[in-house]
C-alpha cells in the first residue's frame, strides 16, 4: 500500500474514532441528564399573577423570546387582567440577569411633575385610606421601562410582544373573580367615574365575574405603541390626548413631563446570603429593606429546627422585631438622584456591620415601644403587581409593577383607555416636600439569588405595597433556611408590622405562636386583607420551579 493510501486510511479511521466517541459522549449526556420530578420545567417558566398572563409569556418564550420579551408581554397582559394593580399609567422595576449572569437594574417609576400644587402634602391623609384624585398623578413610565429593557435584552419584535394583549383587550375575556372583589369593594366610586366605561354594564351597575371585559380604547393605545414605539405614548398623540384628559380631571401633568421622562439603568445593590448573592434594586426601591431584614435574620444561623417546638416563638419574635427595625429604616428609602448619600446609606443599612449591630438591639424576652425602632408612620399602600421569568437562553427577569393604590388615582383616559396612578400619594411619609423629576420612595424589591456555585437561580418579587418586604423575606427563610419546597414558602400565612408597630396576622398563622408573641409583649391583631403577594421561580441544575401565589388566584406555567 503506497504512503498515500496508507495516510488516507489513517485519517479515516481517526474520523470515524472521533464520530464514536462524540456518539458514546452524546449517549452518556442524554441518558445521564437529571431527570426532573413531576411539575417541574427544564426550558423556561413565567409566574405571573394569572395563569392566563403566565401563559402568554410562556408563548413568548417558546417562539424565541428572551425573558424580557416574555415578561413585557406578560406585564401588558396583567394590565388587562388586574388592572387594579399595574398598567400602562404606572411604573415598573426590571432586576435583569443576562445569559453571563451580569445583572443590571431598570428603573422606570413615575416622577413628580413640573407644575404641583405647593400645599399638596398638606392634603395628605393621618390614617390608611386610598387616595383618589388628579392631584396625586405622577409621571407615568412604564413604557419607558419596557423599551429600555426590550432595547437592551429583547429578541423578538417589539410590536410581537404586544398582539396577545391587543387581541385580549379587543375581543374580552370573562372578567376574573379576583379583580370582581375590587370592583365591588369599590362599587360606588366605580359607578360614579369614568371608570364605568369599561367596568360597567350597560345599566351602569358593575360588572360581575365571568362577565365579558374590554378594553377598546386601550387596545387601539397598544396598537399604537406597538406600531410606533414608546415614543407615540410620551411625544405623539396618545400623549396629546393623555395630557387632555388629564387636565379635564384637574391634573398637572404637561406633554413637556411626558417628552422628558426616561428610564433609569443601574447596577444593584449585592449582598451575600448564605450560598447565594442576592441582586436587588437599590432605592428608590425597597431592595435595601429586604436585604437588611434578611442579613438581621441570616446571623441567628437560622434551620429547619428553628421552627420546631419551642424554637419556632422565638424565631417568630426575632423577625418581628426584625421587621420593626427595618419599618425604622424606611425614611432612607429616597431617590438618590435628588439625595445623593442615600446610595452610601443603603450599602450600609445592607452591610454585616449595621445587621449585626441591630441584632444585639433584639431582646429574646421582650419587645419595645415604637421610638426603639425609630420608626416613622408610613401610609400603606396596596396594588402592584410582581412576576419572575426564566427563558431558555439562560436570560432572566424579577419584575414588579404599579399603579400605587387600587385603580390608582381613579382617573379613567377616556380618549387612550389608561388609568392614572396616584404615586405622589407615597410622598406622605413626613418628609415634608418632593421636588420635580424625583421618583416616589417604593418597597418593591424585585430580587435575584444566584449560588456561588452557579447551579442555582431564584427569581422571587411580590406585591402589596409595604407587605412586599414581609411577603418576600418570609418566603426567602421558608424557602432557603427551613427548606420548604417553593409552594409551601410562599403559601404559608405570613405575620406583618404596620406602621403603628403592630403584628397582623394571615389567617391560619399558628395560634400557638401568636400567643406567646403577646406574652412578649406585641401587640397582635388580625389582617383585614391579605394583600402580600409573592411569584418566583428556583432552578437547581437543569429542574426549573415555578410558583405563582393562590392569595391572587394566580398560577405559573412553563415548558
Amino acid at each position: 500500500m503506497s504512503k498515500s493510501a496508507t495516510f488516507r486510511l489513517c485519517c479515516c479511521l481517526s474520523f470515524l474514532l472521533l464520530v464514536v466517541v462524540a456518539a458514546v459522549v452524546a449517549c452518556v449526556v442524554l441518558f445521564t441528564k437529571t431527570k426532573c420530578s413531576d411539575g417541574y420545567f427544564q426550558h423556561g417558566a413565567v409566574a405571573a399573577d394569572s395563569e392566563r398572563c403566565s401563559e402568554i409569556g410562556r408563548d413568548i418564550l417558546q417562539q424565541g423570546g428572551s425573558a424580557v420579551d416574555g415578561a413585557i408581554a406578560a406585564l401588558l397582559c396583567t394590565s388587562l387582567v388586574n388592572p387594579q394593580s399595574m398598567g400602562l399609567g404606572g411604573g415598573s422595576i426590571f432586576t435583569v440577569m443576562d445569559k453571563m449572569g451580569k445583572v443590571k437594574v431598570i428603573t422606570s417609576r413615575e416622577k413628580v411633575p413640573r407644575r404641583i400644587k405647593a400645599d399638596l402634602l398638606q392634603s395628605c391623609p393621618k390614617s390608611v385610606k386610598l387616595m383618589n384624585g388628579s392631584e396625586w398623578i405622577a409621571v407615568p413610565g412604564e413604557i419607558r421601562g419596557y423599551k429600555r429593557a426590550h432595547d437592551l435584552y429583547g429578541k423578538l419584535p417589539w410590536a410581537k410582544l404586544f398582539e396577545p394583549a391587543i387581541r385580549l383587550a379587543r375581543h374580552g375575556f370573562p372578567l376574573p373573580n379576583y379583580l370582581g372583589i375590587f370592583l365591588h369593594m369599590l362599587k360606588q366610586p366605580i359607578e360614579g367615574s369614568h371608570l364605568c366605561d369599561v367596568f360597567c354594564n350597560k345599566n351602569k351597575t358593575v360588572l360581575r365575574p365571568g362577565e365579558l371585559l374590554k378594553f377598546p380604547k386601550l387596545a387601539d393605545t397598544m396598537e399604537t405603541i406597538a406600531k410606533e414605539g414608546a415614543d407615540a405614548f410620551y411625544t405623539g398623540r396618545i400623549a396629546h390626548d393623555l395630557i387632555a384628559d388629564i387636565t379635564d380631571a384637574g391634573g398637572s401633568l404637561t406633554r413637556e413631563d411626558l417628552a422628558s421622562f426616561q428610564a433609569n439603568v443601574t447596577d444593584p445593590l449585592v449582598m451575600p446570603l448564605g450560598d447565594y448573592k442576592m441582586f436587588t434594586p437599590p432605592p428608590p426601591a425597597g431592595g435595601a429593606l429586604l436585604g437588611f431584614t434578611l442579613n438581621i435574620m441570616n446571623g441567628f444561623s437560622l434551620s429547619r429546627s428553628s421552627i420546631e417546638d419551642d424554637q419556632k416563638a422565638l424565631t417568630f419574635h426575632r423577625y418581628v422585631e426584625a421587621l420593626k427595625f427595618a419599618s425604622g429604616q424606611r425614611p432612607t428609602i429616597r431617590d438618590p438622584d435628588f439625595n445623593p448619600e442615600v446610595m452610601k446609606e443603603a450599602e450600609y443599612l445592607i452591610s454585616d456591620k449595621f445587621a449585626n449591630h441591630v441584632r444585639t438591639m433584639i431582646s429574646s424576652s421582650m419587645t419595645h415601644d415604637p421610638q426603639y425602632y425609630n420608626i416613622t408612620p408610613a401610609l400603606d399602600h396596596f396594588g402592584t403587581s410582581h412576576m419572575s421569568v426564566l427563558a431558555e437562553d439562560g436570560t432572566a427577569v424579577s419584575v414588579t409593577s404599579t399603579i400605587n393604590h387600587f385603580f390608582g388615582s381613579m382617573v379613567y383616559s377616556r380618549r387612550t383607555g389608561v388609568i392614572l396612578n396616584n404615586e405622589l400619594a407615597d410622598f406622605c411619609n413626613g418628609r415634608g416636600h418632593l421636588q420635580p423629576g424625583e421618583q416616589p420612595p417604593s418597597s418593591m424589591a424585585p430580587s435575584i439569588l444566584y449560588s456561588k456555585s452557579k447551579n442555582k437561580l431564584l427569581l422571587i418579587g411580590g406585591s402589596g405595597g409595604t407587605m412586599i418586604t414581609t411577603g418576600v423575606a418570609s418566603a426567602l427563610m421558608n424557602h432557603l433556611w427551613f427548606e420548604k419546597d417553593l409552594q409551601q414558602a410562599i403559601s404559608d400565612p405570613v405575620l406583618y408590622v404596620n406602621a403603628k408597630s403592630q403584628i397582623e396576622v394571615e389567617k391560619g398563622f399558628d395560634g400557638s405562636v401568636v400567643d406567646k408573641l403577646k406574652k412578649l409583649g406585641h401587640s397582635v391583631g388580625n389582617m383585614t386583607y391579605s394583600l402580600n403577594v409573592v411569584n418566583a421561580i428556583s432552578r437547581e441544575g437543569s429542574c426549573i420551579s415555578a410558583m405563582s401565589d393562590t392569595r391572587k388566584l394566580g398560577k405559573a406555567v412553563g415548558y
